[in-house]
């Protein structure tokens, strides 16, 4: 295995955080004075630049070095994903986002506000922080690892909080100064940086083959490794993104991921009307398919690569992707500098965000309401609590990570399965209550805390290392969303219809 950076790693290294430096400099120069300005920069924000922030944000370290994964021991079935996901982008788009405008919504929540009342609102911001610190601080301790794995040779517990706290700061000096305007365009540097970082591996592997084209692609086609869509069906977690999955169970999550989310939906509601935020979610999608498919190639190239050699995919008793075992013992000088800065990119684009969400939820559904009915109070005071709240969060998301450090080398409880769901397990509650709201004319506040609880309950019990069911993701998104849209129903309250905007 060889050894940490090099000189010329280094080098690539310290001249992206030099460049992180100048770039968040920059886009701190720009006068927040409002708490508008802050989370959702008044509305202003291009088009482009969201549609590549959004996809900025789906991406994470995990996703970075998870796609090579799929495809090194599967094939191409998980671009399906992103098929189900044109679907949601679809509805959200259609359905939610024209309702977010006509509310002039800082945050999703508040839709609840105008449909079932205040605690409404506040029900589901407070899922969404519990949901978002488990889902985002699990990310950020995968991030970490892979970063301590590559600049420090090892996964010792004080070298994975130096990269915790890394890539903290790195996602701090773009958030603090400048919210949700600075993470934007900052998260189109992240995404050229990790995208950038990706195209220089397919090259590198390419020519490492030694092959033609023509060879590469029969021989894959020979091993099946080329399938696109997968028509069998199974209730198990076995058929992962088989076609019914897709267009059920994975098209509701989408739907949470890319309309119910503050951490994703944040960036559709900086543009200046619906429509703007309509086409911004189309593109991101159009964009992101070529990129999910440049990591799903790397992963194909890298079963070719090792298809006739036996390897033990472990560091210091970590399991890890094929693509970090490629890293870590075949990486040539500098090019393992580039791939370590498209690692930390990936996991920066998406912490970024997740500071700026949170921090929405907390000032904007929970504290703003309160300190409002009270006193008449500046706009100055919500910014600055904006920013206090975005340290808040920092520190219980690096917390987070460092509890997934110990109770992950410390126990054999599946932590990070849990906690990367976790989200997952609070959209099922949410689809329900939404369904309920858009669809129906039937809940209260009360329904909605019980549906919110009932369909997380529900994704939960049906987790392996509970009961031992064994029901594929989807089917438990299914089960979760009927549960909570059904105690929705349980009640007959007549609430307020919700107004489109025109």
């Amino acid at each position: 295995m060889q050894s940490g950076f090099a000189t010329l790693d280094w080098l690539v290294f310290t001249a992206y955080f030099l460049m992180l430096a100048i770039t968040s400099l920059l886009l701190s120069q720009t006068k927040i004075r409002t708490s508008r300005d802050y989370f959702v920069g008044s509305n202003r924000m291009p088009m482009l630049a969201v549609a590549i922030s959004v996809l900025a944000t789906s991406q994470s370290a995990a996703t970075f070095l998870g796609g090579p994964e799929y495809s090194y021991r599967n094939d191409l079935t998980f671009l399906g994903f992103y098929l189900s996901a044109l679907l949601a982008v679809w509805f959200v788009a259609k359905v939610l986002i024209p309702r977010f405008y006509a509310i002039n919504a800082v945050t999703v929540y508040e839709l609840l506000q105008i449909r079932y009342g205040e605690r409404a609102k506040r029900y589901a911001g407070v899922m969404f922080l519990l949901g978002r610190l488990f889902a985002s601080g699990a990310r950020l301790y995968i991030g970490a690892l892979a970063v301590s794995m590559i600049l420090f040779n090892d996964i010792a517990f004080l070298h994975v909080s130096y990269a915790i706290a890394l890539l903290m700061l790195g996602a701090l000096a773009y958030t603090y100064f400048g919210g949700v305007k600075s993470v934007i365009f900052s998260d189109v540097i992240q995404a050229i940086t990790y995208i950038g970082a990706g195209i220089a591996v397919l090259v590198y592997l390419y020519m490492a083959l030694e092959s033609d084209l023509n060879t590469i692609i029969t021989t894959l086609q020979a091993d099946d490794k080329l399938r696109l869509i997968d028509w069998s069906f199974s209730w198990s977690s076995e058929g992962k993104f088989n076609i019914f999955g897709l267009l059920t169970g994975w098209l509701l999550l989408n739907i949470a991921a890319y309309g119910l989310d503050q951490d994703m939906t944040q960036r559709v509601l900086s543009c200046k009307d619906a429509a703007s935020g309509q086409r911004s979610l189309y593109y991101s999608i159009v964009f992101t398919v070529p990129v999910v498919l440049l990591f799903l190639t790397i992963g194909l190239l890298l079963y070719l690569f090792y298809r006739h050699h036996e390897i033990v995919q472990h560091f210091q008793g970590e399991q890890v992707t094929i693509f970090m075992y490629y890293i870590l013992n075949e990486m040539p000088e500098g090019l393992k500098g580039l791939v370590t800065v498209g690692a930390v990119a990936a996991a920066l684009s998406s912490t970024n965000s997740v500071l700026g969400a949170m921090a929405s939820v907390a000032v904007e559904d929970l504290y703003k309401p309160l300190k409002l009915r009270h006193a008449a109070v500046n706009e100055a005071h919500f910014v600055t609590a904006a920013r206090i709240s975005v340290l808040g969060f920092a520190v219980a998301l690096c917390l987070m990570a460092m509890l997934g450090y110990l109770v992950h080398h410390d126990s054999d409880l599946p932590l990070l399965s849990f906690a990367l769901g976790v989200m997952a397990f609070a959209y099922s509650g949410l689809l329900g209550v939404y369904g309920a709201a858009i669809f129906t004319r039937r809940g209260s506040e009360r329904s909605v805390l019980y549906a919110l609880i009932g369909g997380f309950v529900t994704v939960l019990s049906l987790q392996p290392y509970l009961f031992g069911a064994d029901i594929g993701f989807a089917w438990q998104m299914v089960l979760g969303t009927v549960v909570s849209f059904g105690i929705m129903q349980l009640d007959s309250t007549q609430p307020t219809p919700i107004k489109e905007s025109p």
